[in-house]
């Protein structure tokens, strides 16, 4: 089913986007409230979540949600009282996912840069732990709920550092919750590798390469949205 089949499939739902400030994140945000969500916009860059917020709103979609918050420097009770804010302002959820992205320090292991290794660690693998951590109660409470985390085919290749091995994490992360939610059967929960795409992040990793073949994150974003929109018995992936 493409995105664009059938309107308003997740009308009244309330869908958490990180990294929406850009790239691929901005794109599904803009996606999601296109099929009818409401969408809360999650990024540290502020005029770009607001530049996302005007698109939303302009298109006729309903009025979303930012939420700033730097993963970098988040912690434990700042997810916390997130989870507390959706709770409050909306009183569900029923979708988390999971765009924001460090690319890091590639080069060899031996020559990672301990401080960059951290960082980025921290917000491709620890940030979304802890996110999902405050966020499943809410996700949950809904039948046909969905976490989806981003993950990337150069998990395993040579010099990508902290990125590579987040992305690997983050699919064992994946696979943990999915099998501790199964016997539940609300929350479903997947992985989604959007492949070689014209964002920052790829610029940065193949500088050399003309991104002018690559499909724009619009062009892609569909993958999320046809996992959303999904009938409330699919499976775990």
């Amino acid at each position: 089913m493409s995105v664009h089949a059938e309107a308003d499939k997740l009308r009244d739902r309330v869908i958490l986007i990180t990294g929406a400030a850009r790239g691929i994140g901005a794109s599904v945000a803009r996606d999601c409230a296109a099929q009818g969500a409401t969408v809360v916009l999650l990024d540290k860059h502020v005029p770009g979540l607001e530049s996302v917020y005007d698109d939303i709103i302009d298109s006729g979609a309903p009025a979303p949600a930012i939420y700033p918050l730097d993963l970098k420097g988040a912690s434990v009770p700042d997810y916390e009282q997130l989870a507390d804010t959706l709770q409050s302002q909306f009183g569900r959820l029923d979708g988390l996912i999971h765009c924001a992205a460090a690319l890091g320090q590639l080069a060899p292991v031996e020559h990672q840069d301990t401080k960059t290794w951290l960082e980025t660690l921290h917000i491709n693998l620890t940030g979304a732990y802890l996110l999902t951590r405050a966020c499943l109660p809410l996700l949950k409470q809904q039948l046909g709920s969905n976490l989806i985390f981003t993950s990337d085919a150069h998990k395993h290749n040579a010099y990508w550092g902290a990125y590579g091995i987040s992305k690997a994490a983050i699919e064992a992360l994946a696979a943990q919750i999915a099998e501790e939610s199964e016997a539940q059967g609300k929350l479903k929960v997947h992985t989604v590798d959007p492949g070689s795409v014209q964002t920052e992040l790829f610029a940065r990793a193949f500088p050399a390469t003309d991104p002018v073949n690559l499909p724009k994150p619009e062009q892609i974003s569909h993958h999320y949205i046809d996992l959303l929109c999904e009938p409330d018995h699919g499976q775990n992936s």
